[in-house]
């Protein structure tokens, strides 16, 4: 790294981990210095992006990792009013998801492969295992994140939204989707609104991530030094409870939170998903 590049990346640490919790400055480019700076963003303007922007994004996802060249995953383009304002209730009435000008719903997707071997006269074995369906989430993971880094490196913001799985029965009626099909989150993509261009947020230190040989299971205070860190962000966004152990406990510690997700491997099954 050249002395012009070092200040940028400290600057991008300290903003992602904190000051004091920042790791040493490594190697940096503009990928890098982009990466870092994601942040959610949960209001849009309704404007039109520029022609071809959705397929640009569509094809960087698709250069994404596929497991073997399976490539598991789809994805719907939904512009249609009506429908997205139901995704929007079935996500707990997030306004964004109709404000935004692209909204993108990711699927995992093995009804593409079932019917190839339809055709081809054949039975696919490992289909109704739970490793297709894990397969299948992770190519869509892995595709919409390319998708992301490529709306960003353009100026756009964008938020996932994994509050479709509350009902991925309904998403599925929603879109028409296929047996072997289902939702595993969705996706805002547009400008900013004015003020609500959202904020770094801090991370974990890394020493509670990174392990080397073997796992480390002691805390050795990373979650206390991370919480205060936590509460300081959320009271500087008013957002609601307060530090990282808050949050993990409020998110995973009643039924209720779920928000019908504890109900998703039965959803699955009859979405065509045996998990076997």
């Amino acid at each position: 790294m050249d002395g012009t590049q070092m200040p940028a990346a400290t600057a991008a640490l300290t903003a992602r981990y904190g000051a004091g919790a920042e790791p040493k400055a490594g190697p940096w480019n503009d990928t890098i210095a982009l990466l870092l700076s994601h942040r959610s963003v949960r209001g849009f303007k309704p404007d039109a992006l520029p022609a071809g922007t959705l397929e640009t994004m569509v094809a960087a996802a698709q250069s994404a990792a596929t497991s073997s060249n399976l490539q598991t995953w789809s994805v719907v383009a939904v512009d249609d009013p009506a429908v997205r304002a139901e995704l929007a209730a079935i996500a707990g009435n997030q306004k964004h998801i109709e404000q935004c000008p692209i909204f993108l719903v990711f699927l995992a997707d093995v009804s593409r492969n079932a019917r190839l071997a339809q055709e081809a006269g054949t039975e696919l074995a490992g289909m109704p295992f739970l490793e297709s369906f894990l397969v299948a989430a992770i190519d869509a993971a892995l595709a919409a994140q390319n998708a992301v880094v490529a709306a960003e490196s353009l100026g756009l913001s964008t938020v996932y939204i994994g509050a479709l799985r509350n009902d991925v029965q309904r998403v599925a009626a929603l879109l028409g989707l296929p047996p072997g099909a289902t939702p595993v989150f969705g996706l805002c993509v547009g400008h900013a609104l004015p003020g609500r261009e959202g904020a770094v947020k801090p991370r974990l230190p890394q020493a509670a991530v990174l392990h080397h040989e073997r796992y480390d299971a002691e805390d050795a205070g990373h979650r206390a030094a991370y919480d205060p860190r936590m509460a300081d962000f959320s009271a500087r966004h008013e957002m609601g409870a307060t530090t990282w152990t808050q949050r993990v406990i409020a998110r995973l510690g009643t039924m209720k939170a779920l928000s019908g997700r504890d109900r998703l491997k039965d959803a699955l099954v009859a979405l065509g998903f045996p998990l076997r």
